[in-house]
């Protein structure tokens, strides 16, 4: 009797224990241009990953299955030598919009530097606060990057938290002894398009009016559709030219082409049924700081 009780208690908490975890990345790795090596281990090491995103807990929240948030992580290894992985990386998140089946993308991200060391079946274990080699640190980026931009979609600032768990990543990871092509993506000024840069932009004072703009785009634009798409749609219109300032302050922002990667798409598909002061004034905006994409943003004004 007691053994049924407490398995009848086991089955009631299940969902608490199984569902607590925020994460629901799918893992592909690509190994194509990688000829002669032992293949087993890149499918080892992408139920690695899988599982160390997934299973672990990254913050106090507590996340219902259907509210885990969803993203695929692609990572193309382009060269194995003495346990050196040589990689290029593609991320993706996204979150779903209210009231639809729609998702709206977060992160369209890629790294041309996700670098590390690994052996096969070598264990993947993050520890807080503790810097253990570059694969677990830069999967532990990612993970809380993710979660920030969740967050700031859903509530002014909201992401803050998790950037500076970003922060203190890449300072652990600068002072770490890491190989050259394993630093290459942590470094200060080393370039304007890294893991650093993107942090430093996120974490800046100067960037917030963009990261409010974030939050009305998504929980005052895109989850208001449907109860009323003609004002959503301006409230999007008219913050959009926080872009622009921002990109003014600081010319070639990453921060701001990484919002473009992800919505450049998107925000084609909104403003193509604008009226056409919204057209007018949101082609400008895009054509000011990403002009680069004309081709796509020349869509708003074809009837």
């Amino acid at each position: 009797m007691r053994k049924t009780f407490i398995y009848i208690l086991l089955l009631c908490l299940m969902p608490v224990m199984v569902f607590s975890q925020e994460i629901n990345c799918t893992v592909t790795i690509n190994s194509d241009q990688v000829e002669g090596s032992n293949k087993s281990a890149f499918e080892t090491l992408k139920q690695q990953i899988e599982e160390y995103i997934n299973n672990n807990r990254w913050t106090n929240m507590t996340f219902a299955e259907q509210e885990k948030i969803e993203c695929s992580m692609m990572i193309i290894v382009k060269a194995v030598n003495d346990n050196m992985y040589t990689c290029e990386m593609q991320l993706q998140s996204r979150r779903p919009v209210w009231g639809t089946t729609y998702s709206t993308p977060l992160l369209n991200f890629k790294d041309n530097n996700f670098n590390f060391t690994y052996q096969e079946f070598e264990r993947i274990e993050y520890q807080q606060n503790t810097f253990t080699n570059n694969l677990t640190a830069m999967l532990a980026y990612y993970v809380y990057l993710i979660i920030g931009y969740d967050m700031d979609s859903y509530a002014r600032l909201g992401g803050t938290p998790f950037f500076q768990q970003c922060e203190d990543i890449v300072t652990a990871a600068q002072s770490a002894s890491l190989e050259s092509s394993e630093l290459s993506g942590w470094k200060a000024f080393d370039s304007n398009r890294n893991r650093y840069a993107l942090t430093n932009n996120l974490m800046d004072e100067a960037f917030k009016p963009y990261r409010e703009y974030c939050y009305e785009y998504h929980r005052l634009g895109l989850d208001e559709m449907t109860n009323n798409v003609s004002n959503a749609r301006a409230r999007i219109a008219a913050g959009i030219s926080v872009l622009r300032d921002a990109n003014r302050a600081r010319p070639a922002t990453y921060v701001i082409n990484t919002f473009l990667d992800a919505k450049a798409d998107e925000l084609v598909n909104i403003f193509q049924k604008g009226t056409d002061e919204e057209k007018k004034n949101v082609y400008e905006v895009l054509m000011d700081i990403d002009p680069t994409r004309q081709n796509t943003y020349d869509k708003i004004n074809q009837n």
